[in-house]
C-alpha cells in the first residue's frame, strides 16, 4: 500500500467536496483504520465529512488503493487542538495559542508554549513571555493548537 497514492485520492475527494485535506493516518491494530482529516474556513459540517467519505471510498475501491482485509474509513475535523504540520498551518493560525516541541534545543529548550507569530523563510515564530522565538519548521517534532476557553 502506498500512502502517497491514498493522500492523492483524498486530496481529489476533498477538492471535489470543496474542503481542504489536512492529514491522513493509517493505523493497524485489531482493525485497520484510515483516518482522513479535512477542514475549511468556518469549520466543517457532518455533510462535508459524509461527502468526502463517499467520494474517497469509491476512489479507494476503484483504484484498489487499500488491498487486503477490511478497513474502516473515518473522515473528520482535525479538532480544536489540531496538529500543525505545514507552513500554511502556522500562518493560518497566527495569534492562536500553541504547544511546540523540537527535535533539538532552541535557546536551551525543546518545549515552547505561546502565541503563534507567523511563518517565513522556513522559520515558525512563536511569542513566549513577550519574546519572539524562531523555530526551524524542519526541526519541529510536534505542534498542536491549545484549546482556549
Amino acid at each position: 500500500m502506498e500512502l502517497e497514492r491514498i493522500r492523492d485520492a483524498a486530496e481529489r475527494a476533498a477538492r471535489t467536496a470543496g474542503v481542504q485535506l489536512v492529514d491522513i493516518e493509517w493505523k493497524i491494530g485489531k482493525q485497520r483504520f484510515l483516518r482522513v482529516y479535512i477542514d475549511k474556513p468556518g469549520g466543517i459540517s457532518h455533510r462535508d465529512c459524509e461527502a468526502v467519505s463517499e467520494q474517497l471510498g469509491v476512489l479507494l475501491d476503484v483504484e484498489d488503493l487499500v488491498p487486503g482485509p477490511r478497513y474502516i474509513l473515518e473522515v473528520s475535523s482535525p479538532g480544536l487542538d489540531r496538529k500543525l504540520t505545514k507552513a500554511p498551518d502556522f500562518e493560518r493560525f497566527t495569534g492562536r495559542l500553541a504547544r511546540i516541541s523540537t527535535l533539538q534545543p532552541v535557546e536551551n529548550s525543546t518545549f515552547f508554549e505561546g502565541r503563534l507569530a507567523g511563518y517565513s523563510d522556513g522559520l515558525v515564530k512563536i511569542e513566549v513571555q513577550g519574546r519572539i522565538i524562531e523555530l526551524p519548521l524542519d526541526g519541529i517534532r510536534k505542534a498542536n493548537l491549545v484549546v482556549e476557553w
